[in-house]
């Protein structure tokens, strides 16, 4: 038996070719919210596979604690009214009437160019009694799953979690041990849109080694 301690060139290629890309798609998703979206409609298939991907989220004791409500074509102009009644009386006590109604109109058309929208449920496990952290924990990664997928298919998302966006969720018949997560927006974007600027704190800022 020959035994090398010579890393294979090929192997190491292209395990690095695969962290680059990975790596890559982890540091260019960011948000992209729905009024930068493009109207163009998502694939079924590209679309269940971002679902999947949710689903293959760490989850303790195999609960998968997340349920999704996918939401297209009418649903969207109904939920950008109902986003602008839920909050017509704030912006007319904030603002004068004219920029209210400006923000309503703009809040009602909000979803539109939407190719979907997402209402994230976390769904509590009856029988298993874990702390509700890991079932949020859990259902976050699900959503950051779905976010990186997006991103890998150049197709922006972004997770609401207004109060709005979660009482719209719970109007589905949300279970007992159900809890809304609120939405999340996902669409095509113009390849002219501007890359995001924020920049990340040095990671030597925040680990600490001990050896």
């Amino acid at each position: 038996m020959n035994i090398s301690t010579k890393p294979n060139e090929t192997k190491m290629s292209q395990s690095t070719d695969r962290q680059n890309k990975i790596s890559k798609i982890i540091r260019t998703r960011r948000s992209v919210y729905a009024d930068e979206f493009v109207k163009q409609n998502i694939p079924d298939e590209l679309l269940n596979e971002i679902l999947i991907n949710a689903t293959y989220a760490p989850t303790h004791k195999m609960t998968e604690p997340w349920r999704f409500i996918v939401l297209k074509n009418h649903y969207l102009n109904q939920l950008g009214s109902y986003l602008a009644d839920y909050y017509k009386d704030f912006y007319f006590e904030k603002f004068a009437a004219e920029e209210a109604f400006e923000k309503y109109n703009v809040l009602k058309e909000y979803p539109l160019n939407s190719a979907c929208v997402i209402g994230v449920v976390m769904v509590r496990n009856t029988k298993i009694n874990l702390p509700e952290w890991e079932e949020v924990a859990a259902v976050s990664s699900a959503v950051q799953n779905m976010a990186l997928t997006c991103t890998a298919h150049n197709i922006g998302s972004y997770w609401s979690t207004s109060a709005g966006a979660i009482d719209y969720v719970k109007q589905f018949d949300l279970a007992e041990n159900e809890q809304s997560l609120g939405l999340m927006y996902v669409g095509y974007y113009p390849e002219d849109l501007e890359p995001s600027r924020k920049k990340r704190t040095p990671i030597a800022n925040k680990v600490t080694y001990f050896q």
